[in-house]
């Protein structure tokens, strides 16, 4: 198995870009257009969680939007063969530190590259300081 083929790293990395520009806009169709349309779809949130697709949208649907500024940083993009990546990164608004973390698994499917699972988190306290970041 090829482990970060380039040019499979390009496509994860433009699919990503475009669910992120999704939620910037706070485009809930295209947000969800991001994701696998199954019962199985899970996406765990900071308050909230949804199992299926079609929850997902319901939730998203009251969502008010992000706050302004959103900046992601220490993104990784990792692919395992042809149809499977997983990207990880960190988020943050305006000027303050990055603090939310993201993880998302998509896969390659025969509409192409969508979201299977997701997780948002925001840790309360601790954790290790990255290089070349303050708290």
């Amino acid at each position: 198995m090829e482990i970060d083929r380039t040019d499979v790293v390009a496509e994860v990395a433009a699919a990503f870009a475009g669910y992120e520009q999704a939620l910037v806009d706070g485009d809930a169709d295209r947000i969800c257009g991001h994701f696998w349309d199954a019962d199985r779809t899970v996406r765990f949130g900071i308050d909230d969680h949804q199992y299926g697709l079609d929850a997902q949208r319901a939730w998203r649907a009251d969502q008010p939007p992000l706050p302004p500024g959103r900046r992601l940083v220490d993104t990784v993009i990792t692919t395992f063969g042809v149809d499977l990546a997983v990207v990880t990164t960190r988020f943050g608004y305006a000027d303050a530190a990055a603090r939310g973390r993201q993880t998302q698994t998509w896969v390659r499917l025969p509409a192409g590259w969508r979201i299977v699972t997701a997780h948002v988190s925001e840790p309360t306290t601790g954790g290790s300081t990255p290089p070349g970041e303050t708290r």
